[in-house]
C-alpha cells in the first residue's frame, strides 16, 4: 500500500496550507476496487501504480485533482481456522 515515505515525487495541490491528505477506502469487490479508480483517471485523476493482488488483499490507488492520494482495498474473505 502507498504510505508517505514512498509517496510519487510530485508536487501537491494545496488550497491552504502545506499539508498532504491520503486516504483510504475499504470496497466490496475487487470490481469495485477497479471501477473507482476507472472512475477517477477519467475524471481527470492519475495513478503511480499498478494494483497488487497479496491473495488476502486487493489494492490499487489514484491521485485525485487536489493531489491528495486515496488507496483503495478489498479483503478476500476468509474462513476461521479451526
Amino acid at each position: 500500500m502507498p504510505n508517505f515515505a514512498s509517496s510519487p515525487p510530485r508536487r501537491y495541490a494545496i488550497p491552504r496550507k502545506r499539508s498532504k491528505r491520503s486516504f483510504c477506502l475499504s470496497c466490496e469487490s475487487r470490481e469495485t476496487v477497479d471501477t473507482l479508480v476507472a472512475k477517477a483517471l477519467a475524471a481527470g485523476g492519475s495513478t503511480y501504480d499498478k494494483p497488487e493482488d497479496f491473495g488476502f488483499m486487493y489494492t490499487h490507488s489514484f491521485v485525485d485533482l487536489d493531489g491528495h492520494g486515496w488507496g483503495l482495498f478489498h479483503l478476500t474473505e476468509t474462513s476461521p481456522s479451526q
